[in-house]
């Protein structure tokens, strides 16, 4: 197996097919398309105009731009010279950036697309990055870390597309490249030769039409993502032809079952894919459309390395039973596949590590997460998990998205309350909507209290911080 560097590969499928197509944006109203040649020849002048403000090996760059042309040809021009990009969101406050920016010490911090006028946009010599990407996460505690890969930009030229995509294929992507998972998809769907055509701000309805005018064969979503698609009036989702999709990833947080079975009826079994893992790569589990309905609620068999359920005591959980999951590369515990700059990892002996994630294994070897151990309520001596709840709000044709957090209480410890988005933040009929939750629920389950608005609770990338949203609800002191 004989590697060659990210660059390499690229520059490759340039020289091979220059005109075609390699990366599209539809954005805001408008629509750019850089073809292979004209992206490899942007890539070189940012990589030199990177140089010249002292960008060299190893160096981390971090990246604060939106989804765009830019973006690509920078975390491109990094690996050209052997740096590391290192991206970020580009409407971060001042304060989280500058916290990053502590951590990673990057040499630069392009913030906005840099001028490369001027630069010669010729081949550069070839180098190979160390790791290939140092991505930023806030965690459920707001606290920003650095997960650096522990992979350099080498890659098999012989070897099949990873992810289920197709040599020179298409693949449309309307995640935050910030992100991890959208970060992957995208630059290996680039690797592969395919056609990337990336959205701005998710918008249901537009990422239907792009699918209808690129005919992409994968797609890469999150729950949010699936259920406001879902949402939509049939006469307008079946308004565009989708039957181009041969593969559709969704990950990055729990989909609930009902959803799941929705966009399994809607495009077959065999073309819904779910990977479960962190961007530590420490494990990952993936399952098809069609072992879910012989496991529906599963996030599938480990594909990659390997993991355990433990109890609090350390024992190995039984079949069924809730613990915590842990995580390892393989039964050698000096192998490594990230480093933390700013955080350490939950590890036990044998190499084991824990992303602080809760579930069970059944008798088949196949995975359920209940919730992050962090965001799981304690009340009246009942273990809450807010996923849960979640999912049976989503249901509601009202729910934009919702939060589900404990609040503290004299008399149970704590109480489930509800923080729910509405299109235009009115309440729904609490009555209406107690009734609604009573048909999915137990009692226990379900909030004490509820509260309306109009601002988006998650991120682009579908993530929550229910930890921050608590805190901003508990009495000052």
């Amino acid at each position: 197996m004989a590697l060659i560097s990210y660059p390499q590969r690229l520059a490759a499928h340039a020289a091979a097919a220059p005109e075609r197509p390699a990366l599209t944006t539809s954005i805001d109203g408008e629509e750019r398309t850089l073809t292979r040649a004209e992206l490899e020849a942007l890539a070189n002048r940012t990589a030199r105009a990177l140089a010249a403000k002292g960008v060299v090996q190893d160096d981390l760059v971090t990246i604060a731009l939106p989804n765009g042309l830019e973006f690509v040809a920078t975390t491109i021009a990094c690996w050209k010279l052997g740096a590391v990009p290192q991206p970020v969101s580009a409407r971060l406050p001042a304060r989280e950036l500058e916290a990053i920016i502590e951590l990673a010490h990057p040499r630069v911090v392009v913030d906005a697309p840099l001028d490369v006028d001027g630069f010669d946009s010729g081949p550069l010599p070839d180098a190979v990055s160390n790791p290939f990407k140092a991505m930023t996460s806030g965690g459920s505690t707001g606290r920003p870390k650095l997960i650096l890969a522990n992979q350099a930009s080498m890659i098999d030229p012989d070897a099949a597309p990873l992810l289920g995509m197709k040599l020179d294929g298409t693949h449309l992507m309307p995640g935050p490249l910030y992100h991890n998972g959208p970060f992957i998809w995208t630059m290996t769907a680039l690797l592969a030769g395919s056609r990337v055509v990336l959205g701005g701000k998710f918008d249901a309805e537009h990422t239907l039409q792009l699918i209808d005018r690129y005919h992409p064969d994968s797609l890469y979503l999150v729950p949010t993502m699936m259920a406001r698609i879902s949402k939509l009036p049939p006469e307008v989702r079946d308004r565009y032809d989708v039957s181009s999709l041969k593969v559709v990833w969704h990950l990055a947080a729990p989909c609930p079952p009902w959803l799941k079975e929705e966009w399994i009826n809607w495009l077959g079994a065999e073309t819904i894919w779910e990977l479960y893992g962190g961007t530590e790569a420490q494990a990952a589990t993936i399952i098809t459309g069609v072992e879910w309905m012989a496991h529906r609620g599963s996030v599938g068999k480990v594909n990659v390395n390997q993991f355990k359920v433990l109890r609090a005591d350390g024992t190995e959980a039984a079949p069924g039973e809730v613990g915590e999951v842990f995580m390892r590369p393989s039964g050698d515990e000096s192998i490594r596949t990230y480093r933390y700059i700013g955080a350490e990892a939950r590890r036990i002996d044998g190499g084991w590590e824990s992303l602080g994630d809760m579930g069970a294994v059944d008798a088949d070897g196949y995975l359920y997460l209940s919730d992050r151990q962090t965001d799981m309520i304690l009340a009246g001596g009942a273990n809450i998990y807010p996923a849960e709840v979640e999912a049976a709000l989503d249901e509601h044709e009202r729910v934009r998205s919702c939060a589900v957090i404990g609040l503290p209480d004299d008399d149970l410890g704590n109480v489930v309350h509800a923080i729910v988005q509405t299109d235009d933040g009115s309440p729904i009929d609490l009555e209406e909507l107690r009734t609604h939750l009573r048909e999915r629920l137990v009692r226990y389950k379900i909030p004490r209290s509820f509260e309306f608005t109009v601002e988006p609770l998650r991120d682009d990338a579908g993530k929550l911080r229910r930890s921050a949203l608590r805190a901003e609800r508990l009495p000052a002191g």
